[in-house]
């Protein structure tokens, strides 16, 4: 599960996010570009390759694509709350 007090800086506000790459709980991003080639509309990387939300998910369609990636990440870096 994606560490809420480690959101990366770049993150857009909103319910979803994604973890920065420095986590000590093994949780942060490793660049592994899965969910910004996924859903490149909603995830972007950094100078570093780490992802961040750009774009909140609205309609229900958005969510699921989302939530695709989330369950695809390899080290539980994505994160939404609620």
């Amino acid at each position: 599960m994606a560490n809420k007090s480690m959101k990366h800086k770049l993150n857009i506000a909103g319910a979803w996010y994604c973890t920065d790459p420095d986590d000590d709980n093994g949780e942060g991003c490793i660049a592994c570009n899965v969910c910004y080639t996924g859903a490149p509309e909603f995830f972007k990387e950094d100078e570093d390759g780490n992802a961040y939300v750009w774009k909140q998910p609205v309609t229900a369609a958005d969510i699921e694509l989302c939530q695709e990636q989330l369950e695809a990440c390899p080290v539980a870096s994505i994160g939404k709350d609620g």
